[in-house]
């Protein structure tokens, strides 16, 4: 397969992006430095907002979910919004508040599964950490990202002559007993806590005593990749759903005076139910959009409007078709990788596509000359689902869902398609212009 140039500079910094945002923060934090380097200017939820139309803005809640948009140039009665959603977690092994034990010398670090990840996947790999950090400081506490680049962790591999039918019943953790990370040796007279607080006070340039609480997720610090005969495959964890994050700002920050106000929102906690103050559940999106039209002086009738003219475009990656396991797909929608943006539906409402709304995204792929792609889940087997039913059914506006067709998702190595990415950021540059 030929890859145009251009789609795969764009793939590349798509990797770029994926591996310098190991963690919803850090993912947030280069999210923000692309913003400020593209002119966007930061709000604070806490002071007053002075929009004007053409400008562009960005406010940030709880380090882990950002909103970023474009003032229209016509009145939003007028137009509607243009709004994207996706989400900057991903599944995976979260450190517990007191992770640190020693076990007959070693020191293991206790973990809690967060979301859905194939653990097996996790095994054998090299893991570091990332997240955030509360230190002590003389007013009282201060909020530092850590990130480790170098691997610092592992869950190694019972041997297979201790475990004899793994190859036939496959490889299973035990949550609680058999999860628990590797850090290093337990010194002669070193605890467990100290062992693992001195690395993370080290980086931070901090008296260990002066850590208070963190949030801290194991990575793979393998950098992202192509592969296949023409490379036309990247590899890369956390594609779901930074490859949708990645896709919807670049077409934002390509956007250059659109007509109708365009949002970009990416939520936290999406893989673990939305239900959060910086999650698709939460009020920030809805504050962000009662700001703007309060800056726009419009009553309650006039924000009915805005909302009635709005469309919005959930974001979150598709299961492209795998030829070694074709039984586990609905025989007529077998999606491609490199075969295009994919249009998600459910009878149950797992995705907030309706026909109408799969129609005007039809007509937004023509326009943008991509092609597109039409998913619907076995019926036998349950369906995952997105923030898009969640931000539709709150903000009471045409809704759709859409991704990029992807393998092995939620393992620690995903794959999808350099075409696809190029595809889906053209599409959704052609949605704000819509």
């Amino acid at each position: 397969m030929t890859i145009a140039p251009a789609a795969r500079a764009q793939a590349q910094d798509l990797l770029a992006f994926i591996d310098a945002s190991p963690s919803p923060w850090h993912a947030v934090l280069t999210c923000e430095s692309r913003l400020q380097a593209a002119g966007f200017a930061r709000l604070e939820e806490s002071e007053r907002w002075a929009l004007t139309p053409g400008g562009r803005y960005f406010v940030v809640r709880g380090g882990s979910s950002i909103i970023a948009f474009i003032v229209g140039s016509e009145p939003a009665t007028e137009t509607g919004l243009r709004l994207i959603g996706a989400h900057t977690d991903s599944p995976g092994l979260r450190l517990k508040p007191k992770p640190a034990e020693d076990s007959a010398g070693l020191v293991r670090l206790g973990v809690e599964v967060y979301g859905g990840p194939i653990l097996a996947t996790f095994a054998d790999r090299d893991l570091s950490l990332a997240g955030r950090v509360n230190v002590r400081t003389p007013g009282g506490f201060a909020t530092r990202l850590v990130h480790f680049s170098e691997p610092l962790l592992r869950l190694p591999n019972l041997a297979i002559h201790m475990n004899r039918e793994v190859n036939e019943s496959g490889l299973k953790f035990n949550k609680q007993t058999e999860l628990p990370l590797l850090l290093g040796i337990s010194e002669y007279g070193t605890k467990a806590e100290a062992r693992f607080r001195q690395p993370i006070a080290e980086q931070l340039g901090v008296d260990p005593a002066a850590l208070l609480t963190w949030e801290l997720n194991a990575y793979d610090t393998q950098k992202g990749t192509f592969w296949g005969a023409d490379r036309e495959f990247i590899a890369d964890s956390q594609l779901d759903n930074l490859a949708s994050c990645h896709a919807a700002l670049s077409a934002l920050l390509a956007t250059p005076a659109p007509a109708a106000t365009c949002l970009c929102a990416f939520f936290d906690h999406e893989e673990v139910g939305s239900e959060s103050a910086t999650g698709a559940g939460g009020s920030f999106v809805a504050d962000v959009i009662a700001r703007l039209a309060g800056s726009a002086g419009l009553d309650g009738e006039d924000q009915r409007r805005m909302l009635a003219k709005s469309f919005f475009i959930s974001a979150d990656m598709a299961h492209a078709w795998h030829p070694n396991f074709p039984a586990a797909y609905e025989p007529c929608h077998r999606v491609l990788v490199n075969g295009g943006p994919v249009i998600k539906n459910n009878a149950n409402q797992r995705y907030c596509t309706g026909a109408d709304t799969a129609a005007r995204f039809m007509a937004i792929c023509e326009e943008a000359g991509v092609p597109c792609q039409h998913y619907a889940h076995r019926t036998d087997l349950g369906c995952g689902s997105t923030i898009g039913p969640i931000v539709a059914a709150r903000l009471g506006i045409a809704s759709v869902d859409v991704g990029s067709p992807m393998w092995a998702m939620h393992s620690i190595r995903e794959s999808a398609g350099v075409a696809d990415h190029a595809y889906m950021i053209a599409a959704l540059g052609a949605a704000f212009a819509d």
